[in-house]
């Protein structure tokens, strides 16, 4: 099966190749925007015509997007989520090549949902900020395209190289400088929130998993279990061996950064994934707990004391 795979320099793009190259059957082309990428091209700024005549000469089976980005402005979140699929939808449609396409779309897509509920794929999306609404936008597309397509709505993704400007990044950065500076004492803010952490090596066996079903539409990946950041940091702290005390600041004193929301991913305060769908259709359960994952990612940050 030949697999061409967008943005397998992103977080979840090196697991993603990582799994599929670990698939005998598999060969992999790469297309990115860095210099170590098979083929260099910016899906924000090519053409859907130039993108079609490389189908064309590679003639994939799947076409894998990881591609896209969670930071920046309004502009720059449409140019590199919504337009860069559209030129990915354009550019299959008219290529002879006729592959399926595996999208990875977001939780940030749903937006908020009542505390305790498990969001399912037929709940109506309303994104809370730009990055969700650019993404629902990119699955629009996806879903609109008449293309053998299926978008996997992937929900908080942790794990080995999780963003240091992720919730669980910064987490890990601060507990590493207060261990590497010797404070006893570590005080965070923003603990309240509930998300559902999905390992990204367990991403990328869905993709596997995606990229061999005849599945279409939209898929959830998660756990199906929320749970509060403040329990995260404290297994983070356990992982670590960081023996001071934690201590949470009061939602009210806690001052965001300049044009910063009190949840940068636009969901509110709780998002749980029901998953039955990615059981029913893919075969797919996850494997990884969040205890290893979050392991993995200290042990990314203490490296750096």
């Amino acid at each position: 099966m030949r697999v061409l795979l967008l943005g397998a320099d992103g977080f979840l793009g090196r697991h993603v190749a990582e799994r599929l190259l670990a698939d005998p059957a598999v060969q992999l082309t790469a297309l990115g925007r860095r210099d170590d990428s098979d083929v260099r091209f910016d899906l924000s700024t090519g053409s859907p015509g130039a993108l079609a005549r490389f189908l064309d000469a590679v003639h994939p089976g799947v076409v894998v997007n990881c591609a896209g980005t969670t930071r920046g402005g309004a502009r720059e979140l449409t140019r590199h989520n919504t337009v860069a699929v559209a030129t990915v939808c354009e550019a299959l449609r008219r290529s002879s090549c006729g592959a399926r396409l595996v999208h990875l779309g977001c939780a940030s897509e749903y937006g908020p949902s009542p505390t305790g509920s498990s969001t399912s794929e037929d709940a109506v999306p309303r994104p809370g900020g730009p990055y969700g609404v650019s993404k629902l936008a990119a699955t629009e597309l996806v879903l609109g395209s008449s293309l053998d397509a299926i978008v996997l709505r992937v929900f908080s993704p942790v794990g080995p190289g999780t963003p240091a400007a992720s919730p669980l990044g910064r987490l890990a950065e601060a507990l590493r400088r207060a261990m590497q500076n010797g404070d006893g004492d570590l005080k965070l803010g923003g603990l309240g929130m509930q998300r559902d952490f999905v390992d990204v090596r367990d991403i990328a066996r869905a993709v596997h998993a995606a990229s061999l079903s005849a599945a279409q539409g939209v898929v959830n990946i998660g756990t199906g279990r929320a749970v509060r950041l403040r329990d995260a940091v404290a297994h983070l702290a356990r992982a670590a061996g960081f023996g001071g005390a934690l201590h949470e600041l009061d939602e009210a004193a806690v001052v965001p950064a300049a044009g910063s929301a009190p949840y940068p991913d636009g969901c509110g305060a709780w998002q749980q994934a029901d998953v039955r769908t990615a059981r029913d259709r893919l075969g797919w359960r996850p494997r990884i707990g969040l205890d290893e994952s979050l392991a993995d990612i200290w042990m990314e940050a203490a490296c750096r004391i």
